[in-house]
C-alpha cells in the first residue's frame, strides 16, 4: 500500500513518524510520500518541500504568505493525484491540510482521506467538524473525549492514544548529570522556559517570558533557567538568549532535552502539546499565550471553553494556571510561577492532575503509533459510501 502523508509542524512530524513506523510493522511493504519533517524523512519519506513553510498560526501570521501557501496547496493536491495513494493522511495543520484534501478529493472523489488529530471543536468553531466531514472519511483522535464530536459530524473516529504517554522520560541519574554538566547546584530550582515551536510564537512570547523569569529570579535568586528548543527556531532562540538577562542554558539535542526535563522543578510554557510533555515528566507549570491582535480578537469571540491547557481539559480540573491574550504579561506570570514553585498544595494539585491526564491518554497501553496504524488500515479497507 502507498500512503501520502502531510505534516506541517514539529508535533505533526512526530505523529507522522510514529504512524509510519507502526504501518511498517503491520505492513512491511508500505510506501510513503508527501510533506514531512526530519523524523518522517528518517522513516522513508522524501518531502515534497520543506515542512517549515507550513509552520504558521493565526490569521495575521498567515496573511503575508497566503499566495505562496495557495500555490503549495495546489502543488500538493496535484502530487496526491499523481501518486495515486491508497489513502491521504493529513496530520494536524488543518488550514493547509484540509484544503489539500478538498482539492485532491475534487480530482478523485474516491480517494480515502484520513485526518490525524481532531480539530478542537470542543473549544471553538464547532462547525468545523461538519465542514471537515465533507472531505475526510476517518479521524485519528489523540484526546479521549473527541470521538463523539467527530462521529456526530458523520466521520468515523478512533481514539488512538497520545504519543506523550509513551515518550521516553529521564530519570534521577540523567538529572544529576545535567546539573553537573552545567554547574547547577543540587538544590537550585531549575525552571524551563518554553516559548513555542513556531517563529511567530517565539517572537511574541520570548521577551515576556524572559522578563517574567527575571522578576522571579529577583525574588528567588538561586533559580537557573533552561531553554529547550527545536530545530525550526533554534537559531532565533539562541540569538535571543544571548541578550536575555536571565542568561538561560539553551539545549537542542534530544538526549539533553530529556535530561533537562528530568532536572526541572518548574516550567513557563506556551499553550499547546508541550503542557502534556511537562505532565509526562511531572513538572508543575504556568501557561502563557498570545497572538497577533486580530487573531486574538477572533479567538476571544469564538472560544467555547474557560481553559485551553490540555492538562486541565483531559483531567477535567483547572490545576494549571494560564494567562492568555492581554493577560499574558510578565508580572502575573512571575507571581504564578513563584506560587507554583513554593506552595506545596498547588504543586500537589498539579501533579495529581498530570497523573490522571497520563492515565487517560493511554499510559501503559499499546504505542499510539501502532494503534493509529491499525486504525488507518481499518479505515482503508472499510467499505465507504458517499
Amino acid at each position: 500500500m502507498k500512503f501520502f502523508l502531510i505534516a506541517g509542524e514539529v508535533s505533526g512530524d512526530q505523529l507522522g513518524a510514529a504512524l509510519m513506523a507502526g504501518l511498517k510493522i503491520l505492513l512491511p511493504e508500505a510506501r510513503f510520500c508527501g510533506v514531512g519533517g526530519p523524523l518522517m524523512q528518517a522513516q522513508g519519506m522524501e518531502s515534497l518541500f520543506p515542512m517549515d513553510e507550513l509552520s504558521l498560526m493565526g490569521i495575521w501570521e498567515v496573511l503575508p504568505k497566503y499566495r505562496h501557501l495557495k500555490r503549495r496547496i495546489a502543488q500538493t493536491a496535484q502530487a496526491v493525484t499523481d501518486a495515486a495513494p491508497d489513502a491521504l493522511i493529513t496530520i494536524d495543520s488543518p488550514d493547509f491540510c484540509l484544503r489539500v484534501a478538498r482539492a485532491a478529493r475534487a480530482i478523485n472523489p474516491d480517494l480515502c482521506t484520513i485526518h490525524y488529530v481532531a480539530p478542537s471543536v470542543w473549544a471553538w468553531r464547532p462547525g468545523r467538524a461538519l465542514k471537515m466531514a465533507q472531505v475526510i472519511d476517518h479521524v485519528l483522535a489523540i484526546l479521549p473525549f473527541e470521538p463523539p464530536y467527530m462521529q456526530a459530524a458523520g466521520m468515523s473516529c478512533d481514539f488512538v492514544g497520545h504519543p506523550v504517554a509513551t515518550a521516553e522520560i529521564g530519570g534521577p541519574d540523567q538529572a544529576g548529570l545535567f546539573r553537573a554538566a552545567h554547574g547547577i547546584a543540587p538544590d537550585a530550582p531549575v525552571v524551563l522556559c518554553l516559548p513555542g515551536s513556531r517563529n511567530s510564537e517565539v517572537q511574541r512570547l520570548a521577551g515576556r517570558f524572559d522578563e517574567a523569569l527575571m522578576r522571579l529570579r529577583d525574588r528567588v535568586p538561586e533559580i537557573r533557567v533552561v531553554l529547550p528548543t527545536v530545530p525550526g527556531v533554534a537559531a532565533m532562540v539562541r540569538d535571543m538568549a544571548r541578550r536575555w538577562p536571565t542568561s538561560p542554558i539553551v539545549v537542542e539535542e534530544p538526549d539533553e532535552k530529556i535530561a533537562a526535563f528530568a532536572a526541572a522543578d518548574l516550567a513557563l510554557a506556551a499553550s499547546g502539546t508541550v503542557s502534556l510533555e511537562l505532565a509526562a515528566n511531572r513538572i508543575p507549570m504556568v501557561i502563557g499565550y498570545d497572538m497577533a491582535p486580530l487573531s486574538r480578537l477572533v479567538l476571544k469571540m469564538l472560544l467555547r471553553t474557560d481553559t485551553v491547557t490540555l492538562v486541565n481539559l483531559v483531567s477535567d480540573t483547572r490545576a494549571v494556571p494560564e494567562f492568555l491574550g492581554s493577560a499574558c504579561q510578565p508580572g502575573p506570570l512571575s507571581h504564578a510561577l513563584q506560587d507554583v514553585l513554593e506552595d506545596m498544595a498547588t504543586r500537589k494539585a498539579q501533579l495529581d492532575a498530570m497523573d490522571l491526564t497520563m492515565d487517560r491518554l493511554g499510559k501503559g497501553g499499546e504505542a499510539p503509533g501502532l494503534r493509529a496504524a491499525r486504525s488507518v488500515l481499518g479505515a482503508v479497507t472499510a467499505p465507504r459510501s458517499r
